[in-house]
């Protein structure tokens, strides 16, 4: 009897073990660390975008991949915190989806997970990210949209499509380098070709909007020029339902602005720069090192132009610029 139980019990354990033998271990499901200077809605197309280009490659949200999402909800403080936050959680790789401060935050937490940029920043080798376009080197790659870069660009489509406009009212944030470079630097040069006069207007905070549209109200200038960045593009509506009202022109850096109602935009294709982010990412999840994916720079524009909110404020586009257009939202 002894014998038949030892016999069974040992036959038991036996096939207890072959089946853990079999059975397949647990993969490890990747983790992306998502760092987004505002809030959830606002960021939504860009992190909708890449979701979607990710999974167009085979990553399925929950399943074969999961993101760790963290947003600074314009906050600059928190920056390092968020930071820190992702790399305490030992993400595979952070994407950032911030200009310089979100990127060198990025930076200063870690040297070794891998850092993807979204094209936010400016010059990513002037900035110290990289030590070159084609050679990284380092743990940062990704894409530089040449976003500030296009301003002269905008101005010269926005002189098109508008001929009237003469004084542009330039909103930026002075706490960003990358657009007191562009109001500074790029779009004068690009104004005193077109013959344009530029009034800069600093908005430091939300409450700075009001100030400034208030004092916009009353100097009346032709055309309104949103310079970007992520106290911009948190109150997009907020500065098309402005321009509106006021019956005021405007251009903007993306297509973001122009779907919460402002007039027109011209910049990098988004929807091109999210499979780029997206192509990233699953090359470095395949084991390729940042420093040996070089940066890409936009090769696809678009032109998006809101003719709902021109027939609303009285403005008709040339139709040779209509037929050019990237998009047009009717």
């Amino acid at each position: 009897m002894m014998k038949s139980i030892l016999f069974w019990l040992l036959a038991t354990f036996l096939l207890t073990a072959a089946s853990f033998a079999q059975a397949p271990a647990t993969k490890k499901v990747p983790r992306i660390g998502y760092l987004a200077p505002a809030d959830a809605a606002s960021d939504s197309t860009r992190s909708e975008g890449i979701r979607l280009a990710l999974r167009e490659l085979g990553y399925v949200e929950g399943q074969n991949i999961a993101t760790e999402y963290r947003y600074a909800e314009g906050k600059v403080d928190r920056i390092p915190e968020l930071a820190d936050e992702l790399v305490r959680l030992k993400v595979d790789l952070i994407v950032v989806a911030g200009g310089d401060p979100w990127i060198q935050a990025a930076k200063n937490a870690t040297k070794t997970i891998p850092i993807v940029m979204t094209g936010q920043g400016s010059d990513p080798v002037a900035a110290g990210f990289v030590n070159s376009l084609a050679r990284p080197g380092g743990n940062v790659t990704g894409l530089t949209t040449l976003n500030r870069e296009l301003g002269g660009k905008r101005l010269e489509v926005f002189k098109e499509a508008v001929a009237k406009v003469a004084r542009v009212a330039v909103l930026y944030d002075p706490a960003l380098r990358p657009s007191v470079i562009e109001v500074k630097e790029i779009l004068p040069v690009a104004a005193q070709a077109l013959r344009l006069t530029l009034q800069p207007w600093e908005v430091r905070d939300v409450g700075g909007f009001e100030k400034v549209f208030a004092a916009l109200i009353k100097v009346r200038p032709d055309g309104l020029y949103p310079a970007g960045g992520p106290l911009m593009r948190t109150h997009a509506k907020r500065i098309a339902d402005f321009a509106i009202k006021s019956r005021l022109p405007s251009m903007y850096t993306n297509r973001e602005y122009v779907d919460a109602g402002g007039l027109m935009s011209y910049g990098a294709d988004l929807t091109d720069s999210y499979r780029r982010v997206a192509y990233y990412v699953d090359r470095i999840l395949k084991g390729t090192k940042p420093a040996d994916l070089p940066v890409e720079q936009p090769t696809k524009f678009e032109l998006v132009i809101n003719l709902k909110t021109a027939k609303q404020i009285g403005v008709t586009i040339d139709p040779n610029l209509l037929a050019r257009a990237s998009r047009i939202i009717k």
